[in-house]
């Protein structure tokens, strides 16, 4: 008989989530900036000592405010690691800016900030770090080198929530970063995300560009006594009921990372050996760095072998994954100037990498039942 299906994520869903839903309902205020908006924002914003927190409506819209609030012009070059989601080279492009793709480290998956000088120009106006997997970007070089050069530094954090560098949070680095509530991350409301804001002097054009361009916010503070349009924006506020959702995760945030560290750790102690004879490897983490456990991976040695694991377990109602394609390689990319051999580390890892099934949800059988099959498909 076939095993029962392990797919490679659960939505979480917490029996709160509907009381709160429905207490937002009973305040009539179901739109942005309700009461579970301010609390979400307040517990971000006090966990990431960030000077202010907006919920937003996807990760992507936060990016694309980071984008705006640099004031990007056209021609403006903003280096960013080829191995990441296209959102992250959107959200500048969007702008007219000219995304620079750099290589990542071959330990850690994230931006090599060795390589970092060497793409700089007289046109480079900002870095953006994307904490891979949750595991930091090595944030010390990186904001020397920015510094140096006059540049500003954007967190890519969609991986990163409650992970640390030199115990340090994650999304605390950069004058601006952003975070992810999709359904796939640590803490989810479906779609979400929010804008870190650890510059003061941003503040307030972050709220105007989020309030569709007008200075609304203050309005409501009884700060003046009727708003206008004043500056380019669009809406980018989340739902109340969204935020109340969010907020039912928040309040079991500890037992959340805690679960899964206990994955990541039974697959990590489960794999090791194997790992090792297979001549594979997994994501490393450094000592100074605490991991968010958003995901965990194995590199196999060749690409046909990413091909051979991911389809060994999909034979036995496993469903692993791999992940993004080198952005300098896709069709969109190219017209930035990518091309094959810029980033050979990026091109390397695409086509090694198998992430496996990794949430919430995943029970101790389910994750020894992944931990066999691989075993299975490479005998030790």
């Amino acid at each position: 008989m076939a095993s029962p299906y392990i797919p490679f994520n659960r939505p979480l869903f917490l029996e709160q989530s509907l009381e709160h839903v429905r207490t937002a309902y009973r305040n009539m205020h179901v739109s942005g900036d309700g009461m579970f908006s301010r609390r979400c924002e307040a517990f971000f914003a006090e966990r990431l000592g960030a000077t202010c927190v907006l919920l937003t409506t996807s990760c992507t819209d936060a990016l694309e405010m980071c984008a705006l609030l640099l004031d990007l012009q056209p021609g403006d070059e903003v280096l960013m690691p080829a191995f990441t989601f296209v959102s992250t080279a959107n959200a500048f492009v969007l702008r007219g800016a000219r995304p620079v793709f750099v290589d990542i480290r071959p330990d850690t998956l994230n931006l090599d900030e060795r390589r970092l000088e060497e793409a700089i120009t007289t046109r480079t106006k900002a870095i953006v770090v994307v904490h891979y997997g949750g595991v930091g970007c090595e944030m010390g070089p990186i904001m020397a080198i920015a510094s140096r050069h006059g540049l500003a530094v954007v967190e890519d954090n969609a991986h990163g929530l409650f992970g640390a560098y030199r115990r340090r949070p994650l999304g605390s680095f950069g004058a601006l970063a952003a975070l992810s509530f999709h359904e796939t991350k640590n803490l989810s409301c479906g779609e979400g995300g929010a804008l870190v804001i650890n510059d003061p002097r941003l503040v307030l054009r972050a709220e105007i560009l989020r309030e569709k361009g007008t200075d609304r916010s203050r309005f409501f503070r009884g700060e003046i006594d009727r708003y206008t349009w004043i500056d380019v924006g669009s809406s980018f506020l989340l739902s109340d009921i969204l935020a109340a959702i969010l907020w039912a995760q928040i309040e079991q945030a500890d037992c959340i990372q805690q679960r899964r560290r206990d994955i990541w750790e039974r697959y990590h102690a489960g794999l090791g050996e194997w790992v090792k004879a297979c001549g594979f490897s997994v994501q490393s983490v450094p000592v100074h760095c605490e991991s968010s456990y958003h995901l965990f991976a194995i590199l196999t040695a060749t690409p046909a072998q990413q091909i051979e694991l991911i389809a060994h377990f999909k034979a036995r109602e496993i469903n692993a994954v791999f992940h993004y394609q080198p952005l300098h390689l896709t069709p969109q990319g190219q017209r930035f100037g990518g091309s094959v051999g810029q980033c050979p580390v990026a091109e390397s890892v695409a086509a090694r990498i198998v992430r496996l099934p990794f949430h919430f949800n995943l029970t101790e059988n389910e994750v020894d039942c992944v931990i066999a099959a691989a075993m299975e498909c490479h005998p030790l």
